[in-house]
């Protein structure tokens, strides 16, 4: 039997689907999510304990929709991911199918504990519907029992819907600079 993310990890469910409100081709298939009056699809959000090929398969489905300029990971790289105490992945379901991800990273400094969202991505037909909030929001709340003084997170502006999604659920912007070194 394989294993699927979300066994013997938190589980998280919001949000109430009217199944009668969705598009449909015509073949019946669907081609959009159900969704409520706010835009809101029910999703589940899963810590993805084990990697196995639809953990591999999504990533490698959604992380080209974030970055052009890096690879999804592999296998290895998603098992380095989730064996690591540092860092901690989400992924949102709907319908045994991966939409969405986040990577939560936790350290602890002399001014104590600290936490970072990393690499939130949403499948490109899912957006606008509230699945990256909910994978925020789960982040949010393991950052929270892990006693995080702050949870910072960086957004690019060319990012629009991704800022204002932030700045709605309480994320303030720092009077800080940026830096970055690549070798």
């Amino acid at each position: 039997m394989s294993w699927r993310c979300g066994d013997g990890g938190v589980a998280l469910t919001s949000t109430v689907v009217n199944p009668h409100d969705s598009n449909t081709d015509s073949d019946g298939s669907q081609t959009c999510a159900p969704r409520n009056p706010d835009g809101a699809i029910k999703v589940t959000v899963d810590v993805c304990r084990h990697v196995d090929d639809e953990v591999v398969a999504a990533m490698a489905r959604l992380i080209p929709q974030l970055s052009s300029s890096n690879p999804p990971p592999g296998r290895c790289e998603l098992e380095e991911i989730v064996a690591s105490d540092a860092t901690t992945l989400f992924v949102a379901r709907q319908h045994d199918h991966i939409v969405g991800a986040l990577t939560m990273v936790a350290f602890r400094i002399p001014t104590g504990m600290r936490t970072r969202i990393e690499d939130v991505v949403v499948d490109e037909a899912f957006r606008g519907r509230r699945v990256g909030e909910q994978l925020t929001r789960a982040a949010l709340q393991a950052a929270q029992r892990m006693g995080a003084h702050s949870t910072d997170l960086t957004s690019r502006p060319s990012r629009p819907e991704a800022n204002r999604l932030y700045t709605r659920m309480g994320f303030q912007r720092r009077d800080s600079n940026v830096y970055r070194y690549t070798p």
